[in-house]
């Protein structure tokens, strides 16, 4: 689903990404790991659209993107969820989901009952305000958000950010059930070595902007794994 080649990014003049390839296949997790400031954000960023990359080649489902704007990408059937979750915290449950319609044709513009099968106390809570909900449960009102436009190739940046252990677990739940739909591909970008480890399907290590290591889960010792993302 997704194929990137020698993508580079630059936050004015400092290099951030040098020369990173990947994919991410349709039906797994590709976890994206490395300890902090390699780049992982900037890879989502990068994907997303929402900062320009400076070189390489996205393709999606064999398209090539070119240098798409983030609007574009969404509707493209790329769907974010951006570290810090990005939620309206003045616009209602229902209306933070409703944001999602952009991307979609007005004759899909409702919130699927699957979204509060998955999330319940967005259902419970839909008319409160984003900004009165907890972390945990902005997370989960994100996370749904992404899911309302039927992505093809789901970002994830640290889910597990803050958030309280039994939210996790749901939040786990949820990416094994998506993963397990056959629908989409998930890039999830995840600290919690456990929690990354229990869903990948296959991972890739950042080290200062380049790939250290990748592949399959069944091919990289878990040792060396753990060992790759604490250097």
């Amino acid at each position: 689903m997704l194929k990137i080649d020698d993508l580079t990014l630059h936050y004015g003049s400092s290099q951030i990404l040098h020369g990173i390839s990947m994919q991410a296949d349709v039906g797994q997790v590709t976890c994206v790991m490395g300890t902090n400031g390699v780049g992982k954000t900037s890879l989502l960023k990068a994907i997303s659209g929402t900062h320009p990359r400076s070189g390489g080649q996205i393709a999606l489902n064999g398209e090539a993107l070119g240098t798409l704007p983030a609007s574009t990408l969404a509707k493209k059937g790329v769907g974010y969820v951006p570290q810090g979750r990005d939620i309206f915290p003045l616009l209602s449950v229902t209306e933070n989901l409703e944001t999602g319609y952009a991307c979609l044709p007005r004759s899909e513009h409702r919130v699927p009952d699957e979204i509060y099968e998955l999330f319940p106390v967005l259902k419970e809570m839909r008319n409160r305000r984003g900004g009165d909900l907890s972390g945990g449960q902005q997370q989960q009102l994100a996370i749904a958000r992404a899911i309302i436009t039927r992505p093809k190739l789901l970002l994830l940046d640290e889910p597990t950010e803050g958030i309280q252990p039994n939210i996790i677990q749901q939040i786990g739940r949820v990416i094994e059930y998506l993963r397990d739909q056959g629908e989409m591909a998930i890039v999830l970008v995840e600290q919690y070595f456990e929690f990354a480890y229990g869903l990948a399907d296959q991972f890739v290590v950042l080290r200062r902007g380049e790939v250290l290591t990748s592949g399959r889960k069944a091919d990289i010792p878990k040792q060396d794994l753990i060992a790759a993302v604490s250097v």
